[in-house]
């Protein structure tokens, strides 16, 4: 399985769904196509701080053909909408320069899901955690 989505079509996805029941299974869905994280990857310096649930992340950057920068990154959760939320910013970051990741504005793609007022605030608490260390990692400094 993989996440083969880009930006716009998650939202198209998510404006179609009438509740957000409906928008809750998705992200499980979405969760469920996460690739494979390696088990010696799952370690204390790949641990998301800030989450309740463990969340582990590895990150890279990889030159194109052109020669250009690439963010990508795994992660994995033992909590399966942690998992969706993980899907979710693969699709919005892995494969932009770390440049075009300090310019995303995440809270605006967040609150455009629904997500502001239907996350708990742990959960959001930890979706943020997450971007923080992309963010980190983007923009050169180790966490």
């Amino acid at each position: 399985m993989s996440l083969n989505y880009t930006l716009a079509e998650l939202q198209e996805n998510f404006d179609f769904m009438d509740n957000w029941e409906d928008k809750y299974r998705y992200l499980l869905e979405l969760g469920e196509k996460l690739p494979e994280f390696p088990e010696q990857d799952k370690t204390e310096k790949n641990k998301v701080q800030g989450c309740i649930s463990q969340v582990w992340i590895t990150l890279k950057t990889e030159r194109d053909e052109n020669g250009i920068n690439r963010l990508y990154f795994l992660a994995d959760s033992d909590a399966h909408i942690v998992k969706g939320l993980i899907a979710v910013l693969m699709v919005i970051y892995n494969g932009k320069t770390p440049e075009d990741v300090l310019l995303i504005d995440i809270r605006e793609i967040f609150a455009k899901f629904g997500m502001n007022e239907n996350i708990s605030p742990s959960r959001r608490n930890g979706f943020f955690s997450m971007v923080q260390r992309i963010q980190t990692f983007a923009a050169g400094t180790d966490w």
